[in-house]
């Protein structure tokens, strides 16, 4: 056994980490968000034991809009790496096809991915729990319009990472919702985050949509000014997204690393 050979794979690795901030926040975040996000949960259950008067039903209802959100981020991301996978990605932007295209195509993909797995789990709610999301009544085609946008707005900031940093940034594409679960209030109601962490949720759509959901669930009113605010929100991330996605192609264009992207 070569000591010195150990070390300089040891050293590969060490120094393939620390130079690369994806990989970095890689390691940093997962174990943080897990602990933030199930604190928050326990303390929510524990603080407002008589909150839910149909736990179940809400929970599964907000885990629904959750996973179609998620899903839809991902689906964005995996096409997107799909093409880098592929090594295609030089010919994607070599081809006559505009960048606005190329979102479009991957934006209305995306959509499908998600519906794929969503409307199975819409249909098996009712049988096996008694459930069906359905009783948010029209509402609920505003709510997964605005998560669709945020969803496709996360996916497109995340493409733009993997122009401005390569592969090493595909960790991030995969963690991106779970980054944010604490501040969405998803299973829990904004009033159990810290007062620092509650301006920062104000800031993102997703608070404003599971605080309607579980509003129409419980009291069984609609409050037309949150769908208004989640609204107003994703049409300003998605300008931020998109402007984001140009500038990091063109500065990769520059720079010349669109053609080792797949590498």
């Amino acid at each position: 056994m070569n000591l010195i050979r150990i070390y300089g794979l040891f050293l590969r690795h060490f120094y393939l980490i620390t130079r690369s901030f994806p990989r970095i926040l890689d390691l940093i975040y997962w174990p943080t968000i897990q602990i933030t996000l199930w604190g928050f949960i326990s303390n929510f259950f524990a603080t407002y034991s008589t909150y839910y008067n149909n736990a179940v039903g809400i929970i599964l209802t907000c885990a629904i809009l959750y996973d179609f959100l998620f899903r839809t981020s991902i689906g964005f991301n995996m096409l997107f790496l799909e093409e880098i996978w592929s090594r295609n990605f030089t010919n994607l932007f070599i081809s006559p096809m505009r960048i606005s295209e190329i979102i479009t195509s991957l934006v209305g993909t995306a959509l499908i991915r998600a519906l794929i797995g969503l409307v199975p789990a819409i249909f098996l709610t009712s049988p096996l729990f008694g459930i069906s999301i359905l009783n948010l009544g029209i509402s609920l085609f505003f709510l997964f319009l605005s998560l669709y946008i945020f969803g496709i707005t996360l996916g497109i900031l995340v493409s733009a990472g993997l122009l401005r940093y390569g592969p090493s940034f595909e960790n991030i594409a995969w963690s991106t919702m779970f980054l944010i679960a604490p501040f969405g209030c998803v299973y829990y109601p904004i009033d159990i985050l810290p007062n620092v962490f509650q301006k920062i949720a104000y800031c993102m759509p997703l608070v404003y949509v599971f605080e309607e959901a579980r509003a129409i669930l419980i009291n069984q009113t609609v409050n037309i000014e949150n769908i208004y605010k989640a609204f107003i929100i994703n049409f300003i991330y998605l300008t931020i997204a998109i402007s984001l996605f140009y500038y990091s192609f063109n500065q990769a264009r520059k720079k010349g690393t669109l053609i080792n992207i797949g590498e």
